[in-house]
């Protein structure tokens, strides 16, 4: 009886590629996992194995059933890193995210190149637009620090009786009940942003 080479159909889990190499998967539920290459089919095979006993496989779904227990996956194959449909799927996510970002920064450096004034000119109205920023907020914040000074002082002429020959009308009187909450301060800056 003359022995014969093992090819790929003689093994479970156990593909042969184009190239002569062997690659070995097997299915958890509906994920097809990659155990990865291998030169010849029996490695293949003894990967497919591995995974099969990790994953509590019958013995009879194995390629080497009779392989002694004492023989531990670890022994038999080291298992590479799984990679499933989805982390398939991901990567080429990835890729298509970091090619389109590529043209972007490779379209902006052609941009530039080409219209240096358009540069300039973006960085002046970015410029004043937050030199028109800061006065605004500035411009509010002297506001509001008045209107507190103005109803502090009321408030304490108020308690030492020099308010007294004031009237209701008087605004002088308002300023010593003058609205000055974090409210009060909110409601008005989305007034004035309008």
């Amino acid at each position: 009886m003359s022995m014969r080479r093992l090819g790929a159909l003689d093994f479970r889990g156990v593909r042969e590629r184009r190239s002569g190499a062997f690659s070995s998967e097997i299915w958890f539920g509906e994920k097809c996992l990659i155990l990865g290459t291998f030169d010849t089919a029996e490695e293949a095979a003894r990967a497919y194995d591995a995974a099969a006993w990790r994953l509590w496989r019958p013995r009879r779904e194995m390629n080497f059933p009779d392989v002694s227990m004492s023989q531990r996956a670890q022994d038999l194959v080291p298992l590479p890193r799984l990679f499933t449909d989805e982390d398939r799927r991901d990567h080429r996510r990835r890729q298509r995210r970091l090619a389109i970002a590529e043209m972007d920064v490779e379209a902006m450096s052609v941009w530039c190149e080409c219209f240096p004034q358009d540069i300039v000119n973006e960085r002046q109205f970015y410029k004043q637009r937050r030199t028109e920023r800061e006065a605004r907020r500035t411009e509010r914040a002297a506001y509001w620090e008045d209107k507190r000074a103005r109803k502090q002082a009321a408030q304490l002429k108020m308690k030492l009786g020099e308010a007294s020959s004031w009237d209701f009308e008087d605004e002088r009187y308002a300023d010593a009940y003058i609205q000055t909450s974090e409210e009060d301060i909110t409601e008005s800056e989305s007034e004035n942003d309008m």
